[in-house]
């Protein structure tokens, strides 16, 4: 049954992004995708509209929901599924440009977006965000100190933004994901054990689930979705 919803993903084309994406276009949603390289035949669907932007950007990002705002007139759901990672080495070693490649990607791609997207929700008086954080942002380990502090961020950014928006009708939560059975982990660790990963449909479940009304009552949760990695 369709939902008509307006839903606006980040990273919808990377390798959990696809999942999500395809997953509210299956519940008749119209999904609006953004990345830095995006384009409408990614997903050959008459509900999929492209809009590539860069969210590190604050005003590329404000540009991105004023067009979609634009063309729409709002924004029922966000689902912030943009993120990265980088790492390998401990602290001690860590440089510069690693904590800043995992602050921007994993961290200040989230604020710009919802800072451009929360004030439109507050004045429609509903709404549903999404983020996908980590299992590294509460369970930490070695050598992936600036991936694990981002996603830690995330986390406490998405729990203020509940707060902040609890009177509004708006729901702001975040899912820790295990590691994910996805192509570019896989190619990453070709000699893993790929059976107790997370599958990335179930994570795209789990986004659908948040982002309906029978998730009314769920805010400021950061849900872990371990897999038989738990």
């Amino acid at each position: 049954m369709a939902t008509n919803r307006i839903v606006l993903i980040t990273g919808a084309n990377g390798g959990l992004g696809a999942f999500v994406t395809k997953a509210f276009l299956s519940m008749g949603d119209t999904v609006v995708g953004t990345s830095k390289s995006i384009q409408a035949s990614d997903f050959p669907d008459a509900r999929f509209v492209a809009m590539a932007s860069d969210l590190t950007v604050a005003a590329a990002t404000e540009e991105l929901v004023e067009r979609v705002i634009k063309q729409f007139q709002r924004i029922d759901t966000l689902v912030h599924v943009m993120g990265g990672f980088s790492g390998g080495k401990p602290i001690a070693e860590t440089d510069d440009a690693t904590w800043e490649r995992m602050m921007n990607l994993n961290l200040r791609s989230a604020f710009h977006i919802f800072r451009a997207a929360i004030p439109r929700m507050r004045a429609a008086g509903r709404g549903r965000i999404v983020a996908i954080a980590s299992r590294a942002a509460v369970e930490p380990a070695a050598n992936i100190a600036a991936y694990a502090a981002s996603k830690a961020a995330l986390v406490s950014l998405v729990r203020t933004a509940a707060l902040e928006n609890k009177d509004f009708g708006i729901t702001v939560n975040a899912i820790l994901p295990g590691t994910m059975n996805t192509d570019a982990n896989r190619k990453a660790d070709p000699s893993a054990d790929f059976s107790g990963w997370v599958p990335p449909e179930n994570v795209a479940d789990l986004v659908v689930f948040l982002s309906s009304d029978a998730a009314a009552q769920i805010t400021g949760a950061a849900i872990p979705i371990y897999g038989e990695q738990a």
